[in-house]
Order: structure tokens, then C-alpha cells, then sequence
């Protein structure tokens, strides 16, 4: 699945892991954009809350997906 973050910049959902500990859920992603400091294509990780939640109080979502 293929996401645009709010500030334009596009996404590729890889999937969802676990924390062993906590078992807190984050979502694996890959940036589909060039970016200087770590290169072409980056993977992140980030809090599953976070990706999907809305941002800075408005009605848009953070992450929307894209066909």
C-alpha cells in the first residue's frame, strides 16, 4: 500500500511489528523519495497510533492512501 503524507511526500506501508517487550505496535516504512542524508529509498519505523492518527487537530488525516 502506497501512502501521501499531508506535506506531500509518498509512502510505502510495509508492514507492522511488535515491540518483544511491550508489545506496541509500529508500522515499517519505505520512503519513496530521494532524500541526501540516508538515501534513495529509506526505511522507517514509527508508532502504528502515529501513522494512522489525524494531525495537528485538523480533519485530514497524517497519511492518506493512494492508489
Amino acid at each position: 500500500m502506497k501512502y501521501r503524507h499531508y506535506k506531500s511526500k509518498f509512502y510505502e506501508f510495509i508492514g507492522i511489528t511488535y515491540d518483544s517487550e511491550t508489545l506496541e505496535e509500529s508500522v515499517v516504512y519505505k520512503a519513496l523519495y530521494h532524500y541526501e542524508k540516508f538515501g534513495k529509498m529509506q526505511y522507517g519505523l514509527g508508532l502504528r497510533l502515529c501513522f494512522f492518527e489525524k494531525w495537528n487537530g485538523k480533519l485530514i488525516p497524517r497519511f492518506e492512501e493512494i492508489q
